[in-house]
């Protein structure tokens, strides 16, 4: 176990898929699982995973022994190569407490529910390995109340209502770390914005998501001229009936509260930023969360691309805004490894995105949006390091880049 966060996770195994089936009830809040792990291993198997009653423990269709408890889900098997770990459990969810994020994962609303895994929430809802690169494919059923609306990872492939409730089922293809992993479940419209791209919402909101959210389409054509094809099937957007401190970043999903709908796209800058993850962030997944600057300083720099792109203030504007804020604040903070604490300072958005500013200047236009497409292509559904990024940027570069990245990721103070 290494990295950040030593306790979450375990790399001496991976999950190769993720079937989950859940049964949930609006009114009470109470949530009954089976959750099916595909799981490539040698060794023990430990699972992070909350406080929930567990019915029964198998692999590969026989009960097993196992302990559970402080987050943890121990079996009393040693893996083979190549194992299926069945769980079923229930219980009402309750999120992963952190002593710097708050409270993490599955939420009840005031009317549904909504998870927000980032960075360790996902055990509140599901047994996983709860590891940042370990990426797995995953199938997502849900069966609630007729009335709610439930949206998922990637795409829907069935949907039946019998009697009074509905099971929704998504699969994700593509690769995907837990923490990612999302449900939205609530009393829902839906309003589609383009081909692949729809948005959930309560009906009072719909005027106004429908004109803060309009551009998004276009955004899509923009982003996916200057960072590649965009890297899944389909992108939800969910809008919440309740307020939320930030938007919720997922895999092929970003959720907002109702706070960020305005009807004067006063937070568009909010829903480039989370599209633009889905290339940085989801896409491209990271290796280890010290390098959280290649997620936030490139979905930061996105906003600066895409109000230059739509009419706003260019980039460079921006970051001359930017660079002032950021020389009024301390000058303490590595954003190359800017510790567990000030995982999601605003520093880390606000100076990766000026890094990325200052090597497009450096670079000029082509060869950096070409290092850009390069980037998104060689990671595309993998994990990436900062080491890896300095390495394709300088085989753009004619002059050595090391002191550059030196300067700007690893020197507390501003340049």
């Amino acid at each position: 176990m290494t990295g950040y966060l030593p306790q979450h996770g375990d790399p001496g195994y991976r999950v190769e898929h993720y079937d989950l089936a859940l049964d949930y009830k609006p009114l009470t809040g109470r949530l009954a699982g089976r959750a099916r792990l595909w799981v490539a291993a040698d060794g023990p198997i430990a699972l992070d995973f909350g406080r929930f009653a567990i019915g029964k423990v198998l692999v590969d269709g026989k009960p097993t022994r196992y302990t559970h408890g402080n987050g943890k889900l121990r079996l009393r098997h040693r893996g083979r190569e190549r194992c299926v770990v069945e769980v079923r459990y229930a219980g009402t969810p309750l999120p992963v407490r952190t002593r710097h994020w708050g409270d993490l994962g599955w939420e009840q609303l005031a009317d549904g529910a909504l998870v927000a895994g980032q960075p360790i929430g996902a055990p509140s809802w599901f047994p996983c390995n709860n590891l940042v690169r370990d990426k797995a494919s995953y199938r997502i059923s849900v069966t609630t109340a007729s009335p709610y609306t439930v949206v998922a990872n990637g795409v829907l492939v069935d949907g039946r209502t019998g009697g009074s409730t509905t099971n929704w089922v998504f699969e994700q293809a593509e690769p995907m770390a837990a923490y990612l992993a999302s449900v939205q479940i609530g009393q829902y419209e839906k309003l589609v914005l383009a081909p692949g791209q729809d948005l959930a919402l309560p009906a009072r909101l719909r005027k106004d998501a429908a004109h803060d959210f309009g551009r998004q389409p276009r955004m899509m054509e923009v982003f996916s001229e200057l960072f590649g094809p965009y890297p899944f099937r389909e992108y939800h957007v969910v809008v919440t009936d309740d307020e939320l401190e930030v938007p919720v970043e997922a895999q092929g999903m970003s959720v907002f509260g109702s706070n960020h709908v305005d009807g004067r796209r006063g937070f568009e800058r909010l829903v480039a930023h989370e599209l633009a993850h889905q290339w940085f962030g989801n896409s491209v997944g990271l290796a280890d969360w010290q390098d959280i600057w290649l997620n936030e300083g490139f979905a930061c720099y996105a906003e600066w691309l895409w109000s230059e792109n739509s009419g706003g203030p260019p980039a460079a504007v921006l970051a001359d805004r930017a660079r002032a804020r950021l020389s009024r604040l301390p000058q303490d903070l590595r954003i190359g490894d800017p510790g567990v604490a000030d995982l999601f300072d605003d520093r880390v958005y606000q100076r990766g995105a000026l890094t990325l500013h200052a090597l497009r200047d450096r670079l000029g236009d082509q060869p950096f949006f070409t290092l850009l497409r390069d980037w998104t292509r060689t990671h595309r559904h993998g994990t990436a390091t900062t080491a890896d990024f300095a390495a394709l940027a300088q085989w753009h570069s004619v002059a050595p880049l090391g002191p550059f990245f030196d300067t700007w990721l690893q020197d507390p103070r501003l340049p």
